[in-house]
């Protein structure tokens, strides 16, 4: 038996004894909650089998027992009237399809547009109807009772066979009905008369000598209705971004060094556990391996999220995706392909994308008991006035009110409609939300997973603190000005930040750089040298300058106090005397100490989870008053805090911006990403904050709320809509034209109601605006 990866890379399964398999199918043909609802039935028929469907993706995960074959659970979706296929492997940018794959569904809504608006005006409005405007109408009205309803007509002849009835079902019969009812009405009924006009009416004036025509109600429907899914497939589109911005961390090639030292490019997939490639300055490391030669810095913020640089030197371990910032490297393969770290989070990321979005909206959840009833009560309609000795244009009449009006036009648009009033006015407020999962998501969670490092803080490393003396930045920055190490760059950056331009930095000679230690140069004929505590440069050697002397208290109790706020320390010493301690590391971001307060006062409790150590953690977590921290987290550490927190019945949210939170992102019951953040990050976000202002997260949780009620109420009205309208409709007191007119009006107040979030604006609680606010510069 074989089955795939959460990749989509075929794999051998063999299960333990007594256990069975999982195999992942791609579906095709799903449009609503009652398409995913009839899959998995089919599946679960078969003994032993389970299934999970998931809309968004497209994709089934089905757990059976190793006696039943892919074959057979595939000829069960396409026996349900879907199509079905394993997975491929392929590249992850291809996984969303490309770009533009929806653009024949937008040209169709497009042209659909076009021809019925005139069709609806001149329907909806008798004082524009001139002599023959009926047979413009229907003129305009055919191709889109036929082409633009196509993708409905075919979809429910395909549930026809299966005996099967959807959304699309009761809109292919709402559009046909009234199309052939009006081509009645014009050819045979009357209505095609060169001066006839149709007014409102609130009964069907079925006892008259002439038809009524209902190509508002033919125009209408399709309209609405892929306007509302044009909106929902755009709002599931780009599942795979994580996935792809993942890949793109990958090396595509990689330098492998032969034993003799010759050294040939080979394609990534080509390297072997046990080769040895090289990873120049300014390179990404190709793959999981050991260091075994060289010495260098490297960068590991796009891969851990942290912005401290990383000693690295023979028998270090280093990871796939990290920057090389200095020296020369040669590495030693340790895994490849889908065992090193970048594939394991990727196949997090995936495992939970894939049971993420199970909950679908109010309207597909009823859809497969709510359509096949207003096919009954239709064909009940239509035999009981026939019984009852009415005419057939009584009986056809309200049969067609019954469709019509019970068209699922507000429905579709309720969820939408809300989504992209409360997007837009997000996307002012600095706030992206990926979809209505999403805005629920922030509405319900009550636990919120913070990372420190450019999340809670700036993300860079910078001067926090100086000791001693000031003179000595100077000259430090002068002899970092050639190093390529982050610890330098800042401190060069920070000179040159509090140097006037017309005093440039002096030139540095003699410049060494000693990887893990420090640098030593010349600056205005004095050595200068910036260490670790601790670290001699240059093996030791004393500079011309004489001997060290020891480092005087002041300059002790810095590098104290450094250590206990987890802080980079430098010491510089000129001519062998201690000049300063140079203090460096990240700095809170102005406003997370508000932005944690408000979250508090929502009824959010913030837990820190950080690959940081515990000193640097601990000091972040108590300048913002946060009391449950995780230091030296790994991906797979914060992915099981999240599980562990769900598991206790929390509804969890993550925030973050590195790839080391992507896997915690997609298992979390939301996922919030920085806007600064990586794109792995963003793609498995569903909010992602692009203002650094970090109040921005309390703004998301109150717009999600109000975002909330919005839908609420536009369902309430969308389902009590059809609560009133269709017992008139069945009992001949609602004109198809009047239904036409009404499911429209519900769709407009849907989306008035959804446009009022427009304006909204966040407020405080009384409680949050009497709080005096506090903020923080950088630890000291």
């Amino acid at each position: 038996m074989s089955t795939t990866t959460s990749a989509g890379t075929p794999a051998a399964d063999t299960p333990p004894p007594g256990s069975g398999a999982v195999t992942e199918l791609i579906v095709g043909g799903m449009t609503c909650g009652a398409c995913v609802a009839r899959i998995e039935k089919k599946l679960g028929r078969l003994d032993g089998v389970s299934a999970t469907v998931n809309l968004a993706t497209g994709r089934a995960r089905v757990s059976h027992p190793a006696t039943v074959t892919a074959d057979e659970l595939m000829a069960v979706v396409v026996a349900a009237g879907f199509t079905a296929a394993l997975p491929e492997p392929q590249p992850a940018e291809d996984r969303d399809g490309p770009a533009g794959a929806d653009e024949p569904a937008a040209g169709r809504l497009l042209i659909t547009a076009a021809l019925a608006v005139p069709v609806l005006v001149l329907s909806m409005v008798p004082a524009l109807q001139f002599r023959n405007w009926q047979w413009l109408c229907f003129t305009l009205a055919t191709p889109v009772a036929v082409w633009g309803s196509w993708p409905f007509h075919q979809r429910a002849l395909r549930g026809l066979r299966h005996s099967a009835a959807t959304m699309d079902t009761l809109v292919s019969l709402g559009v046909l009905a009234s199309y052939l009812w009006s081509a009645y009405a014009l050819f045979f009924g009357g209505a095609g008369e060169p001066g006839m006009t149709m007014p409102f009416t609130l009964v069907p004036s079925v006892t008259g000598d002439r038809a009524d025509v209902y190509l508002e109600a033919v125009v209408g429907v399709p309209l609405f209705v892929l306007a509302g899914r044009m909106l929902e497939a755009r709002a599931r589109r780009g599942t795979g971004s994580a996935l792809r911005a993942l890949a793109s961390l990958a090396a595509k090639d990689v330098v492998v060094r032969a034993a003799d030292g010759a050294e040939r490019t080979v394609p990534i997939g080509d390297l072997r556990v046990g080769d040895h490639f090289v990873v120049r300055p300014g390179e990404r490391v190709a793959t999981d391996g050991v260091v075994v030669a060289g010495s260098s810095a490297l960068d590991l913020s796009l891969v851990t999220g942290e912005s401290a640089p990383v000693e690295a030197g023979p028998g270090t371990a280093v990871v796939g995706g990290a920057v090389n910032s200095g020296g020369l490297l040669e590495v030693r393969a340790e895994a490849v392909g889908a065992d090193t770290q970048l594939a394991r989070i990727a196949r997090l990321v995936e495992d939970a994308q894939a049971g993420k979005a199970r909950v679908q909206r109010v309207a597909d959840a009823v859809a497969g008991v709510f359509v096949p009833a207003v096919l009954t009560v239709a064909v009940t309609v239509l035999g009981f006035w026939l019984g009852a000795g009415a005419s057939a244009q009584a009986a056809v009449t309200a049969a067609v009110a019954v469709l019509v009006v019970a068209c699922p036009c507000a429905l579709g648009l309720a969820t939408p409609t809300a989504l992209l009033a409360a997007t837009g006015r997000g996307a002012g407020l600095g706030i992206l939300v990926s979809g209505p999962q999403a805005l629920e998501g922030l509405r319900r969670v009550d636990t919120v997973v913070l990372d420190k490092t450019g999340t809670l803080t700036t993300g860079s490393m910078t001067v926090t603190e100086i000791t001693g003396d000031e003179a000595a930045l100077r000259l430090a920055a002068a002899a970092e000005s050639g190093s390529e190490h982050p610890v330098g760059r800042a401190i060069h950056a920070h000179a040159l930040a509090l140097e006037p331009s017309a005093t440039p930095l002096p030139p540095a000679t003699d410049f060494t750089a000693t990887p893990g230690v420090g640098v030593r140069a010349k600056v205005e004929s004095r050595w200068v040298e910036v260490t670790r505590p601790g670290t001699e440069p240059s093996g030791g050697a004393a500079p011309a300058g004489g001997p060290r002397t020891p480092l005087p208290r002041p300059l002790t109790e810095a590098l104290r106090r450094a250590e206990d706020n987890g802080h980079t320390a430098v010491v510089v010493h000129v001519d062998g005397t201690p000049g300063a301690v140079i203090a460096l590391g990240d700095t809170v971001r102005a406003g997370s100490y508000r932005a944690v307060d408000h979250l508090r006062r929502l009824g959010l409790r913030p837990v820190l989870a950080t690959g940081d150590g515990e000193a640097a953690a601990k000091a972040v977590a108590a300048e913002l008053g946060i009391t449950e921290v995780h230091a030296r987290a790994t991906p797979e550490d914060k992915a099981e805090l999240v599980r562990t927190l769900r598991e206790r019945g929390h509804r969890v949210a993550v925030i973050g911006d590195g790839v080391n939170d992507t896997a915690a992102l997609a298992g979390a019951d939301l996922g919030i990403a920085m806007g600064s953040g990586t794109d792995a990050a963003i793609g498995a976000a569903d909010v992602t904050l692009v203002r650094k202002d970090m109040s921005a997260l309390a703004d998301a949780v109150r717009l999600a709320r109000r975002t909330s009620v919005t839908v609420r109420s536009n369902l309430l009205w969308a389902f009590g809509y059809n609560l009133v309208t269709l017992p008139l409709a069945a009992v001949g007191l609602l004109n198809p034209m009047v239904a036409a007119a009404a499911m429209s009006a519900s769709s407009l107040l849907v989306v008035g109601n959804s446009l009022r979030l427009r304006g909204w604006q966040p407020r405080l609680s009384g409680a949050a605006r009497t709080q005096p606010s506090r903020s923080r510069g950088g630890l000291r």
